[in-house]
């Protein structure tokens, strides 16, 4: 028996449309209520994608049967419609970004009403609508008020011929997704939230999350950050300057074989010696171009000796001291102290560069 989809998916759409059945499914059971909430898609394209719905398609089901088991559902749909990808697609059709987008809405909830999927559409937002935005600029002002909200200095992916920040999704093989420059990462001044202070709460709530998968729950845990540890300071040799280095593990200093610096260190400079300089300088120009989270999972953990040393503080011992791709400027102090009997990582620094190993007591 052959199925004409085109026919009979628009007979049933249409059936939808005119009954109103998409929208009007609300129980009166104010007691049980369920709010399924999905990820806003970027109408920065010409429309939907199997991507798209292979994500809805499981909310879709999943509000059916919460709205069969008598729970008043709230499942709402809208348009994350800022930002470069919006941008680059005007730019790409040459049109207003403003009209292009609006355009693209358009498509999009075309298609999705067109999948019968249950969505409380007068719930619908748009984050280029000024009566949204007006409330996202009202709570960072309320952040601010409240000392949440500053300005710092911190690393972007920067595309030098766009002359703009790129997520790092729009890096593609470190270069610019739009017009393939090579992208540097550059220290720019920018608003940052002190999410710091509530780092203790984000932490205890997800122990809460029983039903999250325990490796979500882990890179929660390593977006928040918290780390405890402590500050020692190290002597550079020869000189009254003090590199002062982050460590968890403080009770493995005995085991220390170098120090690593983030590249972008303003110290870095003043340090090197005179004939490690070139080589130090062609190592700093090649981070510039490695995004923050390429650094984290460099594989060849690469690096480049100042030709300067410290000392040990507790065993007066020569450290040299060396600057690496995963030692990151804004993580402690960006100095970090190396012990390769310890750390996984430190052990292939320490091979590569044919440092010592100095066993520790666990």
């Amino acid at each position: 028996m052959a199925y004409n989809a085109h026919e009979i998916e628009k007979k049933w759409q249409s059936y939808w449309s005119h009954n109103n059945l998409i929208q009007n499914y609300k129980n009166t059971d104010l007691s049980k209520k369920y709010y399924c909430l999905d990820m806003f898609p970027y109408p920065s394209g010409s429309g939907l994608h199997v991507g798209h719905w292979r994500g809805y398609v499981l909310s879709d089901v999943y509000a059916r049967i919460k709205l069969l088991s008598g729970y008043n559902v709230l499942h709402p749909m809208g348009w994350d419609a800022f930002g470069l990808p919006a941008e680059n697609d005007a730019i790409k059709n040459k049109v207003h970004p403003k009209d292009n987008t609006q355009k693209n809405i358009s498509n999009f909830k075309k298609q999705l009403l067109e999948t019968g999927a249950i969505y409380n559409w007068d719930k619908e937002i748009d984050t280029t609508d000024p009566n949204y935005y007006k409330w996202t600029q009202w709570i960072f002002i309320q952040m601010f008020k409240a000392g949440l909200a500053y300005e710092s200095f911190a690393p972007i992916n920067w595309c030098p011929s766009c002359l703009t920040g790129l997520a790092n999704e729009e890096v593609v093989n470190n270069n610019c997704e739009r017009c393939h420059s090579k992208v540097e990462q550059r220290n720019v001044r920018q608003w940052v939230l002190k999410i710091t202070d509530y780092a203790e709460k984000l932490l205890s709530g997800l122990d809460k999350l029983d039903q999250w998968p325990e490796n979500v729950k882990t890179m929660q845990r390593n977006w928040i950050g918290k780390s405890s540890g402590i500050e020692i300071d190290f002597k550079i040799e020869n000189s009254d300057q003090v590199i002062t280095a982050y460590t968890t593990r403080p009770d493995t200093i005995f085991g220390v074989s170098f120090i690593a610096l983030a590249p972008e260190l303003e110290i870095v400079r003043k340090i090197t010696n005179e004939k490690n300089l070139i080589k130090v300088s062609e190592y700093q120009d090649q981070i510039k171009q490695m995004p923050d989270l390429e650094r984290k999972l460099d594989k060849d953990k690469s690096g480049a000796f100042t030709g300067s040393y410290v000392i040990n503080p507790i065993n007066n011992k020569k450290i040299p001291i060396y600057i690496a791709s995963y030692v990151l400027k804004d993580y402690g102090t960006g100095a970090v102290i190396g012990v390769p009997s310890d750390d996984a990582r430190d052990l292939e620094f320490a091979k590569k560069y044919n440092l010592e190993i100095i066993p520790v007591t666990e």
